[in-house]
């Protein structure tokens, strides 16, 4: 399987998960509001102060973003453009967000695809500071209660990266058991998937929300993305048994390379590393009677 050397010892903690209870529900963004903001304020209204989200459409202005991009100095694997800021209006196609803290305020992580005033279909990585709602439009969220995204130094990668952490549950509406994950570099994303819900006994599960990035990609029709570095949203995942019963991981994505390419489909099983992180939160739809 191919993977990236990275400025770090490896974590032994291929993994940092933890449990919580979450609740999926959806919320309209506010025009002209920072797109932080309403993101803090959509989650917030339904009791929650952390999770995950993806949109379908939408419009933004002022916009801002990166692209993956290759490191300059060798001090990451990878790294990231120069910021852009196009004119006008954005017409948002989609988006992966995780929702949580950074430097004691809330913050986001969030890829996509758009669509820019001048016709330029692209992608990549918003940020949170510069980018505003420019008309309503509606997102599904995933909140969660006993864990939170939380913005720390990660030795491995030499960036501050989000991960799950435990806190104290507020008694937010739940319905269902939930993991919040990161998965760590060079390590094929559904393998990972697969391993982490035979391990905690997890039948049948959801993915929502998803953001990082994979070593390239290659995809279920055949085709690939070879460009190493991509900025990557989940579209839809699922775990579930196949006709053997075992383990499958199901996801499609889509993604922006350094080159500018962009890609969507289906991921092939077992060939698709990791490049920095990856976070979602798995809904737990089915597991094995505990003992």
């Amino acid at each position: 399987m191919r993977s990236i050397a990275q400025p770090g010892a490896p974590i032994p903690e291929r993994i940092q998960w933890v449990a919580a209870r979450g609740r999926a529900f959806s919320f309209t963004l506010k025009a002209g509001m920072p797109l932080l903001e309403a993101v803090r304020r959509g989650f917030a209204a339904e009791g929650f102060s952390g999770g995950v989200l993806s949109a379908r459409g939408g419009a933004l202005g002022p916009f801002a973003y990166v692209m993956p991009a290759l490191s300059k100095d060798g001090a990451n694997a990878a790294f990231y453009s120069e910021t852009f800021r196009p004119p006008g209006l954005t017409r948002l196609k989609l988006a992966a967000l995780t929702f949580g803290m950074r430097d004691g305020a809330p913050f986001f992580h969030c890829h996509g695809l758009w669509t820019e005033v001048d016709g330029r279909f692209n992608g990549g990585h918003m940020l949170p500071e510069e980018t505003v709602v420019a008309e309503p439009f509606e997102v599904s969220a995933f909140g969660i209660d006993g864990a939170t995204f939380l913005a720390e130094p990660d030795r491995e990668t030499n960036f501050k990266l989000f991960g799950p952490v435990a806190t104290e549950p507020t008694g937010a509406k739940t319905t269902s058991r939930a993991f919040a994950l990161r998965l760590r570099p060079n390590q094929d994303f559904s393998d990972a998937l697969e391993g982490f819900c035979r391990q905690h006994g997890i039948l049948r599960a959801r993915l929502h929300g998803g953001v990082g990035s994979t070593i390239g990609a290659v995809f279920s029709d055949g085709h690939s993305v070879v460009p190493f570095a991509t900025e990557l949203a989940v579209t839809a995942g699922q775990i579930a048994p196949d006709a053997n019963r075992r383990l499958r991981a199901s996801l499609d994505v889509a993604l922006v390379d350094y080159l500018g390419g962009i890609a969507e489909g289906h991921l092939v099983r077992g060939d698709n590393p990791v490049l920095m992180t990856m976070e979602l939160v798995l809904e737990v739809l089915e597991e094995a009677e505990r003992p």
